[in-house]
C-alpha cells in the first residue's frame, strides 16, 4: 500500500482528526479474509484521490483505543472523516465501485 499511510492510536489525532483534507481510515487485521479483498480498492482510492483525500490504514489488534472509540465491531471497516468527524462508516467487505461512490458523495 504505497500511497496508504499506516497509522496507530498514537498518531490518530494528528493524522486523521487534525488533517487539512478528508481522511479515509481503513481498519483491518492480518487474520481477516475479506480485508484482503478490500485492500486493492483502498489502494486504488489512495492512488486516484490523493489530491483531495488522505488514505490511512490501521491494524485493529494493536490499536484498541481507536477501535473502541468508534465502536468498530468488525473488519474490514472504513471510516471517512471530514473536519474531524465521521461523515461515512462502512463495516464489512465493499467493492471498489461502492467505495468510490461513498467517497464521491462526501468530496
Amino acid at each position: 500500500m504505497s500511497n496508504v499511510l499506516e497509522i496507530t492510536d498514537q498518531d490518530f489525532e494528528t493524522e486523521v482528526l487534525k488533517a487539512d483534507k478528508p481522511v479515509l481510515v481503513y481498519l483491518w487485521a492480518n487474520w481477516c479474509g475479506p480485508c484482503r479483498l478490500v485492500s486493492p480498492s483502498v489502494n486504488w482510492i489512495a492512488e486516484n484521490y490523493s489530491d483531495r483525500l488522505k488514505v490511512t490504514k490501521m491494524e485493529v489488534d494493536p490499536n484498541p483505543v481507536t477501535v473502541k472509540q468508534y465502536n468498530v465491531e468488525g473488519v474490514p471497516s472504513l471510516l471517512l472523516f471530514k473536519n474531524g468527524e465521521v461523515a461515512q462508516f462502512h463495516e464489512g467487505a465493499i467493492g471498489k465501485q461502492k467505495l468510490q461512490e461513498m467517497i464521491d458523495n462526501e468530496l
